[in-house]
């Protein structure tokens, strides 16, 4: 009997240890009155809302439930059942403990959320204060900001309003000032009249009374005046009759007189031009004409001011003609096959060829000439055709200089005229002046044949404004197009490299670079500076170095490079635009032109067709 040995449930034969269905908690029926089923007095036995009954106990339950217990003490299963019971009694407690962890792990779990709960309202609560502080700063701010405009315009208003006052001051001031003057001076000039009337009307008194006496003194004075004029006269013609006479008596003297008067002015005249002569000699052989700007040729003061560089100079090996130019490879094929001509011809004394080089600016026109001229043991020149138009009319005795200069020249000559578009235009234009005409005829003149003594080389953007007669004197064009992509790419490295790197490398110099990969970031600026010259290429490099300079460590950075590229592309466009607007604006200018120089009676064109047209 399983109530004996603690376990609280009473089990029967054949249930494996559970109560039977017909008995209560204590092993009796559930509708029988006894020790497992008792009613409580007052109690209904069948719930609430019963008649109250008499207690009663039922003995039948407690023989029935003693019968059963000897039943399974005689049975053989009996100590099975009761290690059945304990291992059930066992498992319920085994149970009850995971109920309880997993009660625990339940409280553990709500006390984590009710802490993230907690943390998450007071970082929301947080957030609103954060909020609410920026928002009042940010009102606060908008509020001083106002009060300090407020107060600026106020500040404005009373300094408008002080500065009205003093105006007004000013003016009252200088209205009184005006006034005074103008009241002195009306008192000075009533003063100078009244003195100046009185002083006329003494003088006219004066003279009334003594008219008699005036007139005598002039008389005398007249007569004595003729008297010694007289005298002088009758004097001088007797001496000089005299001494003429004496004169052409003497032949002698007639003869070394006309001999004398000869000499000098035979040597006044030779004074005079041989003086001119040798300036011009001097000028043509050691100066240096007004139309050059710049010259390799050599002169006299500084060959004597600066001898180790002139010997230098003379003695130096021919370069390379493309040295440090960069262009395209048959374009550069094409210029070393004139620098080698040119070369050979100045060796052989022969007739040089005119060259044209036109395209846009800064392609490397003025270089290559350079260098020209010294890979073929040339002296070079360069003159600008827009210092031409401002000499007027000494432009034609200028030009003839130049040309004399350049012929007297023992290494021969490169004569390069940059933008000579300016001057040499078609003289059928209307608007060129008589003074730039006659410098073209000048300038065709001389170049009307080709020489040994100085070779003429041409460059413009503009090449389609020529005169005919220039095309006529050009021998050679070439072409200079702006830098592709593989020019641009070795462009970028060469003035890297000049500019930035070999600075970094000095331990003199303030400037350093960055760790970066520069081959690949000059191939990258080369990509982004589609359309810019060589001249904007190699200002870009100067413009890294001035920005490394300007910042506080001296490093040149990807950062900085980039910033600088960004730059120069973006002036560029505007560049372009600009000479987009300026080409319409002079074509606008060329249609009005055109339609004002028609004849309104016949409405025929008076501008005259140019052969190059």
């Amino acid at each position: 009997m399983s109530w004996l040995f603690g376990t609280g449930k009473p089990t029967t034969p054949g249930t494996g240890g559970m109560p039977p269905a017909n008995l209560g908690a204590g092993g009796m029926p559930p509708d029988k009155p006894g020790a497992g089923g008792a009613t409580p007095i007052g109690q209904s036995p069948h719930g609430t809302g019963g008649k109250m009954e008499k207690y009663s106990f039922d003995s039948t339950a407690l023989e029935r439930a003693a019968k059963a217990a000897k039943e399974l003490e005689k049975s053989a299963h009996a100590k099975d059942a009761l290690q059945l019971s304990k291992m059930q009694e066992e498992t319920k407690q085994i149970e009850q403990q995971r109920k309880m962890k997993e009660s625990e792990a339940y409280r553990e779990q709500l006390k984590i959320e009710f802490a993230r709960t907690s943390e998450e309202e007071k970082r929301k609560s947080m957030a609103e204060q954060s909020k609410y502080h920026k928002s009042k700063a940010e009102y606060e701010d908008r509020l001083a900001r106002q009060r300090y405009s407020d107060q600026l315009a106020q500040q404005a208003r009373q300094e408008e309003d002080m500065r009205a006052k003093n105006e007004a001051s000013i003016a009252k001031q200088e209205q009184l000032k005006k006034s005074t003057m103008d009241y002195e001076y009306d008192l000075r000039r009533k003063n100078d009249m009244a003195r100046v009337e009185a002083e006329i009307k003494g003088k006219a008194k004066a003279d009334r009374q003594n008219h008699d006496l005036i007139k005598e003194q002039l008389r005398i004075k007249g007569q004595e005046h003729r008297q010694t004029v007289l005298e002088s006269i009758k004097t001088a013609g007797s001496v000089l009759g005299a001494g003429f006479q004496a004169f052409i008596s003497d032949w002698d003297k007639v003869t070394a007189m006309a001999a004398g008067l000869t000499m000098v002015a035979a040597g006044v005249y030779s004074a005079k031009h041989g003086i001119g002569v040798t300036a011009r000699f001097v000028e043509a052989r050691l100066g240096k004409p007004s139309l050059v700007r710049e010259t390799s040729r050599l002169t006299v003061t500084e060959a004597l001011r600066h001898p180790i560089k002139t010997a230098k100079r003379v003695y130096a090996k021919p370069d390379d003609a493309l040295k440090g130019i960069i262009l395209k490879p048959e374009l550069e094929e094409r210029l070393r096959d004139i620098a080698i001509a040119t070369k050979h011809t100045k060796q052989n004394k022969g007739f040089y060829r005119n060259l044209l080089m036109h395209g846009p600016p800064g392609t490397g026109k003025t270089m290559f000439a350079k260098s020209l001229a010294k890979h073929s043991g040339m002296d070079y020149a360069i003159m600008t055709g827009g210092d031409v138009a401002p000499m007027g009319k000494d432009g034609v005795t200028a030009m003839h200089k130049t040309f004399d200069w350049a012929s007297t020249s023992k290494r021969g000559l490169l004569l390069f005229v940059d933008e000579a578009d300016a001057f040499l235009r078609k003289r059928s234009k209307e608007h060129i002046s008589e003074d730039l005409r006659a410098t073209l005829n000048a300038f065709l003149y001389r170049t009307g044949e080709q020489s040994t003594k100085f070779m003429l080389v041409l460059a413009s953007i503009n090449p389609e404004q020529f005169d005919w007669a220039i095309n006529d004197r050009l021998d050679e064009m070439v072409e200079f197009l702006s830098p592709s992509l593989g020019e641009r790419e070795r462009l970028v490295r060469r003035y890297f490299d000049l500019y930035c790197l070999v600075p970094a490398t000095e331990k003199r110099g303030r400037l350093r670079l960055d760790e970066f990969d520069y081959g690949e970031k000059c191939l990258e600026i080369a990509r982004m500076t589609e359309g810019l010259s060589g001249r904007e290429i190699s200002k870009l490099a100067v413009a890294w170095q001035a920005t490394a300079y300007a910042s506080e460590t001296g490093v040149l950075t990807e950062a900085m490079m980039e910033d600088c590229v960004m730059n120069s592309v973006r002036q560029h466009a505007k560049k372009v635009v600009w000479q987009e607007e300026s080409a319409a604006t002079e074509m606008r200018e060329i249609g009005k032109s055109y339609s004002s120089e028609k004849d309104a009676s016949t409405g025929v064109s008076s501008i005259k067709k140019d052969p190059s047209s």
